[in-house]
């Protein structure tokens, strides 16, 4: 069966930018994330089904977002140019500020199955709530709390032995 890309695109695309927005933080960026996520989704249609294809792009979205922030991590720790001292003294600190807790996010996140990513992402990063998130990736509200309480326990035990 074919997917209507054209179609996804049209009822789904607004979806896919807010969160790539939400993720990224700039509009233009966010804008070629999601060009990124319909070339990557025609790039693979013939092993896709139609089913549940919010949950596809919102999964597809979040990594390729999760994947540029990455990459900008690392230009951020081998770009520390500035117009002078002070310029690079503050964007170092901020740079490593920023790196600091992305390092800490993967730390806590690395392990995590891709359906619990999102519906971290989906509840801490873009406030939704637990029903919104069940329709999105097919779970119940009780399924998604109980994820997220299990998400919970286990960051409370890899952050203690941080």
């Amino acid at each position: 069966m074919a997917i209507d890309i054209e179609a996804w695109y049209k009822k789904y695309g607004p979806m896919v930018i807010r969160r790539c927005q939400r993720i990224l933080g700039d509009e233009e960026e966010a804008l070629d994330a999601v060009h990124d996520v319909f070339v990557n989704l025609l790039k693979g249609e013939l092993r896709l089904h139609g089913q549940f294809p919010s949950s596809l792009l919102y999964t597809i979205a979040t990594n390729i977002c999760l994947n540029r922030l990455r990459k900008r991590k690392r230009e951020t720790i081998t770009d520390f140019s500035g117009e002078d001292e002070g310029e690079a003294g503050s964007t170092i600190d901020t740079g490593f500020e920023q790196v600091e807790a992305q390092m800490l996010m993967e730390v806590i996140l690395k392990d995590e199955s891709e359906m619990n990513r999102t519906i971290c992402f989906m509840y801490h990063v873009d406030g939704m709530t637990l029903k919104e998130i069940g329709e999105a990736v097919g779970l119940s509200f009780s399924g998604v709390r109980k994820r997220l309480e299990a998400f919970r326990n286990r960051a409370k035990i890899k952050l203690e032995d941080i």
